[in-house]
């Protein structure tokens, strides 16, 4: 029996345990620092708070616990937004991204671990004259290991891990885009529908006014262009009611695109609309950082950068590869198993680049630039975020205050179209005065149904800035 068989596999056990230690050439993670200021700068002094209905900012607010489109108390947008998980098609996009990047994981972590394989074969030769023929059977057992002696293998892994985690953050940022973009939608046909309502309301009243300077013309007592005036004013408004119900066929198309159907398809009746603005703590700005996906993208970008580099750099050590197998082989099947006709081997193989005339140098430098230009997208990222915010808040407290003007000067413009209308009754003022009253108060009670819908877009857009219901996963 040959000695030195048993020798050789066990030095090649030690060898290999001492290797599977390995060693790590790529520069440890540090997430990269960023700006965080301790408050915001436009949010509101407590006496404004007050003053404006907000509530305290608090890190751990409701925003954490739930859907955020409920804070709008509406019922249909509620069950709209939960399909948006199974029907839009760029939120189902991201999700098979997502997955895709899972499988990459996967594959990655199995190259750390050794690989076998099942062979078997049979063979008949022979040739002229008297050559004769033969018959070979085998059947063997194989394996092959590359040690992770340098870090390559677990820093490709590592890089596997950490896109995989950027793209659960880009599939939470595709979700959150989509449910902001249909709140956003279906505030602005709610809107519309508030709109064509005033404007319904008011076209009725200038076919009444119409109809009383018909009277007053016939009767002599208005002049004739006071008789065009009106018919001009109440056709304008008629022209108003088709654009908006244009500008509702278009949002509703909208609408149907986010919920993954059919324009042809799909229809939302008008309903009564409920303004709700809801107050939205904006906590502490540190809490951004953990809250926006895409942020939390660009981080996890930037530690797939960061391992890059090591599996770059592992080019500049050899590579290494163990192998063995074990099997038979055997001229005739009744014999193949015996014991006699064992085959064994193992073996081990090293690799080292000698010479690549700076290739390997200019991977490595390729690599670091690569991290570095991560790092900036991601700081980017970080100051467009708090940007973000403070122009969401800075508008937040803007259009409270201006609802409130708006609503003064619209009640204000429906008494002074009132007295214009009641003075031009007892032939007091011309009817130019009229039509500029009734096109003022029009104008006023425009303004103050556009200033309620854009407290609440505004207010989906602060939600959307804050990360929304998007947390950090745990694992």
């Amino acid at each position: 029996m040959n000695k030195t068989a048993p020798t050789l596999r066990y030095s090649l056990i030690a060898l290999a345990a001492l290797l599977a230690g390995g060693c790590a050439v790529g520069p440890a993670y540090q997430p990269p620092s960023t700006p965080q200021p301790a408050a915001y700068k436009e949010t509101a002094s407590d006496a404004e708070k007050v003053a404006a209905g907000w509530t305290a900012a608090a890190p751990a607010d409701m925003l954490e616990r739930g859907p955020w489109w409920q804070l709008f108390g509406d019922p249909l947008l509620n069950q709209m937004a939960d399909s948006i998980e199974v029907s839009n098609q760029n939120v189902a996009a991201a999700v098979a991204n997502y997955a895709q990047a899972r499988a990459l994981v996967e594959q990655q972590r199995a190259s750390l671990f050794p690989s076998a394989t099942l062979n078997g074969s049979a063979n008949r030769s022979g040739g002229g004259g008297n050559t004769p023929t033969a018959n070979q059977y085998r059947a063997n057992i194989g394996a092959s290991w590359e040690p992770d002696v340098w870090g390559k293998l677990r820093a490709g892994a590592n890089n596997a891990n950490a896109s995989m985690q950027a793209s659960a953050a880009e599939l939470a940022a595709a979700r959150l885009s989509a449910q902001g973009e249909l709140a956003t939608n279906y505030f602005s046909l709610r809107q519309t529908d508030a709109q064509k309502a005033l404007l319904d309301a008011t076209t009725e009243g200038y076919e009444r006014v119409l109809q009383i300077t018909q009277n007053r013309f016939d009767a002599g007592i208005a002049a004739k262009s006071d008789l065009l005036q009106a018919q001009t004013q109440l056709a304008n408004a008629r022209i108003d009611q088709v654009t908006l119900a244009r500008q509702r066929a278009t949002l509703e198309h909208a609408i149907a695109v986010l919920l993954g159907k059919a324009a042809s398809d799909f229809s939302l009746p008008p309903a009564p609309w409920k303004v709700v603005v809801p107050d939205v703590p904006t906590g502490v700005p540190s809490t951004l950082l953990q809250r926006r996906p895409d942020i939390a993208a660009a981080e996890r970008r930037v530690a797939a950068a960061n391992e890059q580099i090591g599996v770059a750099r592992s080019a500049y050590f050899p590579s290494l590869n163990l192998t063995g197998s074990f099997g038979y082989g055997s001229s005739s099947t009744g014999g193949l198993f015996n014991a006699s006709n064992n085959l064994w081997s193992l073996g081990l193989s090293a690799a080292q680049t000698l010479f690549d005339a700076g290739a390997t140098k200019a991977r490595v430098s390729g690599a670091v630039a690569q991290r570095d230009a991560a790092i900036a997208q991601y700081r980017q990222t970080v100051l467009a975020a708090f940007a973000d915010v403070e122009n969401q808040l800075a508008a937040t407290r803007a259009l409270a205050q201006q609802q409130d003007l708006r609503k003064v000067a619209s009640e204000a413009a429906d008494q002074v179209e009132a007295q214009m209308l009641n003075r031009y009754r007892a032939g007091q003022v011309g009817y130019s005065d009229v039509v500029t009253a009734q096109n003022t108060a029009l104008a006023a009670r425009r303004a103050l149904v556009q200033s309620q819908a854009d407290r609440q877009t505004t207010a989906v857009a602060l939600i959307q800035s804050l990360g929304g219901g998007w947390h950090a996963a745990s694992d």
